[in-house]
């Protein structure tokens, strides 16, 4: 019977009264004694551990170790915290380890020496110190923005990596802040307002996007994740934040995709839409302008055939003066519709080359006297005999056609067309004037739009595209033609050729 034993009542008094566990060991390292909760927390009976080696209640693993360090301990026999800064470990009897932390008390009783070791599990501790670091390792490493702040005065508590870096401050500077000093466009009542559901208890959570100002005067659009946290008597708030500046740049980008999208899908349907009544109004033309003429020739046709006697050949020559004349308008207008097929197509092919002007005026001014009118006239243009220009020569007569073709059609019987041509600095200008009906005001910003015809054109035949497709040849040959005209007046049509013709 050990000393123990024999004074077990006087240790039972001692030991059963804490709920610790307490263990005593001799200089051998053999459990001497232990209290009922050395014996549950390590999954023993009562009196099961006596005589067992101290070893029973450690790891393997640590055994080596352990030993040497009871022995240094004791022969130092000094008070001490056994293991300190290292993690110590407890055996249960079915192998199940756990942690524990220990402080050993050497004593000497009758002349031998003891050690008392006061042992607790600390398997609930450690559980919250791992919960505790991993919360602090997700709060300082996440990328995200976190603050926590008083929920009275709103001073920073704490603010994680992320936020200090991106911000521009450090932890000492924020922590003398509030939310308010990095948000510029909010104040203290309205920060208060947006709160408000939080401290009245109505939510868990909010979210709400602001504006976030860095130290260097710099803002980012964030958005918000808030909410009431309560540790002990005080209350603090949570933040997380997400910088939101590439939502926002993808939002914003989207919408003006969107809108952009949205123009051009209104844009195809007004062009779907003009296409659709340019085609209806096509049609109508066309049906107009060949049945006329071709009645016409008909007409003349059939008459030529009543004038048989020799006599009678003024009036044949009448009718036939007439089919040339229609015959030559259907070819003309069959010519601008050809253009504007290959216009819209982009098979244009121009060919630049430099020819001699009164060449080209004399075979316009020459087909267009088979359409003057009664008593009407054309003035040719004086020296231009050593006049040369470098253009498309079947574009400007084509051109030069249209305009000389208007001004007969649009001038009363007995009137003079004139034909100009002016030598400037940089063009060469051709100027088609006439006194007829001119274009009313009105109308004039529509002229060269195709189909259009107007006001006070609308009974005399014609297409409406013969003006578009000579400016849209001009143009695409870096050239212009532009028009001065009032109405009842007359007008006048110039066009200025470059004299350096850009390839």
């Amino acid at each position: 019977m050990n000393i123990f034993q024999k004074n077990s009542d006087i240790f039972n008094l001692l030991a059963e009264g804490v709920s610790e566990g307490i263990i005593v060991v001799n200089r051998d390292q053999v459990i001497v004694t232990s209290n009922s909760s050395a014996e549950e927390m390590f999954g023993y009976e009562k009196g099961e551990l006596l005589g067992k080696p101290l070893d029973t209640l450690i790891p393997q693993r640590y055994h080596k170790h352990h030993d040497q360090h009871v022995d240094h301990f004791i022969s130092k026999s000094e008070k001490r915290q056994m293991g300190h800064g290292r993690d110590l470990h407890g055996i249960r009897k079915n192998k199940e380890e756990f942690p524990v932390e220990a402080g050993l008390n050497p004593f000497e009783l009758d002349g031998s020496v003891f050690v008392m070791a006061l042992i607790i599990d600390i398997t609930e501790r450690k559980k919250r110190e791992q919960e505790l670091s991993h919360w602090a390792r997700i709060f300082n490493e996440s990328l995200n923005e976190i603050y926590t702040f008083d929920a009275t005065s709103f001073i920073f508590k704490d603010v994680n990596k992320a936020a200090q870096h991106n911000l521009g401050y450090s932890l000492d500077e924020l922590q003398k802040m509030t939310p308010l000093d990095i948000k510029p466009h909010l104040n203290q009542s309205e920060f208060v307002k947006i709160i408000e559901p939080l401290l009245n208890d109505n939510t868990g959570k909010i979210k709400f996007e602001t504006t976030h100002l860095r130290k260097d005067g710099s803002t980012y659009p964030v958005e918000v994740h808030l909410q009431l946290s309560n540790t002990g008597q005080n209350q603090s708030f949570v933040a997380m934040i997400l910088d939101i500046t590439e939502r926002k740049n993808y939002t914003e980008n989207l919408e003006r995709t969107v809108q952009k999208r949205t123009l051009q899908l209104t844009e195809a349907l007004e062009k779907e839409k003009e296409l659709n009544e340019l085609k209806t109004r096509f049609l109508s033309l066309v049906s107009h302008e060949f049945k006329t003429p071709l009645s016409s020739i008909l007409t003349s046709i059939t008459l030529l055939g009543k004038y048989k006697l020799t006599e009678q050949q003024e009036k044949r020559d009448k009718h036939v003066t007439t089919i040339r004349k229609k015959v030559k308008y259907l070819d003309t207008i069959l010519n601008d519709f050809l253009s504007v097929e290959r216009l819209e197509s982009g098979k244009v092919n121009y060919n630049i080359e430099e020819f001699p002007l009164s060449k080209l005026v004399n075979e316009v001014v020459y087909d267009a006297n088979m359409l003057l009118k009664a008593g009407q006239k054309i003035h040719y243009p004086e020296n231009i005999d050593d006049v040369f220009i470098k253009f498309d020569e079947k574009t400007l007569e084509l051109v030069l056609s249209n305009l000389i073709h208007n001004a007969i059609k649009y001038s009363p019987e007995d009137s003079t067309i004139d034909v100009l041509v002016k030598d400037n600095l940089s063009t060469i200008d051709l100027q088609v004037i006439d006194k007829g009906i001119g274009i009313p005001k009105e109308d004039q910003k529509y002229i060269f739009d195709r189909y259009f015809r107007a006001e006070n054109a609308l009974l005399t035949q014609g297409t409406g595209i013969g003006l578009n497709i000579a400016k849209q040849h001009l143009e695409n040959l870096g050239a212009t033609l532009n028009f001065t005209s009032t109405q009842d007046k007359g007008s006048i049509f110039t066009v200025g050729i470059p004299k350096e013709h850009k390839t």
